[in-house]
């Protein structure tokens, strides 16, 4: 049976590839027992405190507006209040 040269050429790639990662060229070679499969979210991207979820309605125009600051609106907002209740304003 005649081996498909395609597959033959990917072969000696894929070697040379393990052979450079080997000697440190190109990237770490990482095996069974350095690879520890985790579940849920990596180390330290959890803050430390927490913050609660909440359901809430505001006029259509307040939520156009709080929006079209862009990405991260949420997180503003609660600064906002969090500043307000600091400063004893709610």
């Amino acid at each position: 049976m005649k081996r498909d040269p395609e597959l033959t050429d990917f072969e000696n790639d894929l070697l040379e590839s393990i052979a450079q990662a080997k000697r440190g060229e190109h990237a770490r070679v990482h095996t069974p027992a350095m690879i520890v499969a985790r579940r849920g979210r990596p180390l330290g991207s959890v803050a430390s405190t927490t913050k609660a979820r909440l359901n809430m309605r505001l006029e259509a125009d307040t939520l156009e507006a709080l929006r079209a600051t862009g990405k991260g609106w949420q997180t503003r907002l609660s600064t906002v209040i969090a500043e307000a209740v600091k400063a004893g304003r709610i």
